[in-house]
């Protein structure tokens, strides 16, 4: 069992495996791969992939951004060269797939259109809300991709900059990683109320 825990891509494919047999255990017992149950895959997707994103923003704010001016300087580039480029990895890739799945399972679900345009179509509130929420994560990803991640790039020096534009880029990506943390628990309360609420 050590040698499987001890290996993080053995305990995900393990995970992965477990998780796709109650998946078709799901899928027996609905009677099918029918739009429900489609639906529910996707939420299961854009609810995991969501986790691992928030997770990583909540990591970088609560924890690295906080405590990076405390740690010595000849123990920094172990972070900026090691942690914080796979970490950032995961976040923009998260990011991505929390999107994706979000918007496949709108459009499951029949929805994205009156959702995007925040229920002025349906004149629904269920698509308001979830619009809301919808529109906070997209413009929480388009963060991630164009301003969060290309600034990172140069503060960790995987692009080329001087001192200055490292300062300026790794000042530019904290504050739209701030941003994100602001917006992400109103667009937290939409993802998780709306389905309660309105069913």
């Amino acid at each position: 069992m050590a040698g499987l825990l001890s290996n993080l891509r053995n305990t995900l494919i393990v995970s992965f495996i477990l998780a796709i047999v109650v998946v078709v255990g799901y899928m027996q017992h609905h009677g099918g791969a029918d739009q429900i149950f489609w639906q529910a895959v996707f939420r299961w997707l854009h609810t995991l992939a969501g986790i691992l994103w928030i997770g990583l923003l909540y990591y970088f704010n609560f924890v690295q951004i906080r405590k990076m001016p405390e740690v010595p300087a000849e123990l920094k580039p172990g972070i900026s060269k090691y942690i914080a480029p796979e970490a950032l990895f995961w976040f923009r890739w998260a990011a991505a797939v929390t999107v994706l799945m979000g918007a496949m399972l709108a459009w499951n679900r029949g929805y994205i259109v009156d959702a995007l345009a925040l229920g002025l179509t349906s004149g629904n509130p269920q698509h308001t809300f979830i619009g809301m929420g919808m529109w906070l994560g997209i413009v929480m990803f388009l963060n991630v991709w164009l301003f969060i991640w290309p600034n990172q790039k140069v503060a960790l020096g995987i692009v080329e900059g001087d001192a200055d534009a490292k300062a300026k880029a790794g000042k530019t990506a904290m504050l739209f990683s701030r941003i994100n943390t602001l917006l992400s628990v109103p667009m937290l309360v939409t993802m998780t109320m709306n389905q309660t609420i309105f069913g």
